[in-house]
């Protein structure tokens, strides 16, 4: 689809530059989507092969707990999760990735501290179900950064993909056409004027 522009070359050298520019960027969007694949199918793998894991080492953590969910009543049970003194220090951060800022947590135990609820109306199994899902949390926390990664790249992995198809299939072909069109009718202009000035040429030496 050509672009409305008047066919003189003042026109013709702006959609030049603008077609140079628009292959420029181009190029650039492309090596960026290439790039943002790559990371992409990285941090996918990734974030499998580590929910995978955390899936494994959840399964004993939530038997333990529901074995001693079946042992304790519920006040009980209650009564030792609420008092519990263990605290975690949760940081986010952010890392740059290209041109994104994706998340980093990083977790942090009090390990100095009880875990607050008397022995005798607890078993050893809501012990070992806390124990194992303390070890589980850094892994947790560590596959959210993943799977927020991956939700940010492909976001910005599709917008890139749209740039570059507006650009591949929209606009540089429009400016392409609508440079062939000017060219060709200033080629046609320039032949008319020299048609002319022969005719003049020929009326002059007539007389």
């Amino acid at each position: 689809m050509k672009i409305r522009a008047n066919p003189n070359r003042m026109q013709l050298l702006r959609l030049r530059r603008r077609l140079t520019l628009a292959q420029r960027g181009h190029k650039l969007l492309k090596d960026k989507q290439e790039e943002l694949m790559r990371r992409f199918l990285g941090i996918v793998h990734e974030a499998r092969d580590a929910r995978n894991e955390i899936e494994k080492e959840l399964v004993p953590a939530h038997r333990a707990f529901v074995s001693a969910r079946f042992d304790m009543d519920g006040p009980a049970m209650e009564s030792a999760l609420a008092f519990s003194r263990r605290t975690v220090s949760l940081r986010a951060d952010r890392e740059q990735v290209m041109n994104l800022k994706v998340p980093v947590f990083s977790v942090e135990f009090d390990e100095d501290a009880e875990l607050g609820y008397g022995y005798l109306d607890t078993t050893g199994d809501l012990d070992r179900a806390l124990s194992l899902y303390a070890t589980a949390l850094p892994k947790l926390m560590k596959l959210a950064e993943l799977e927020k990664s991956v939700q940010l790249i492909a976001a910005e992995l599709e917008k890139t993909r749209r740039r570059v198809n507006a650009l591949e299939h929209i606009l540089i072909p429009s400016l392409e056409e609508t440079i062939r069109f000017i060219s060709d009718r200033l080629s046609e202009l320039e032949r008319a004027t020299a048609t002319r000035l022969m005719k003049v040429k020929e009326i002059v030496r007539e007389h």
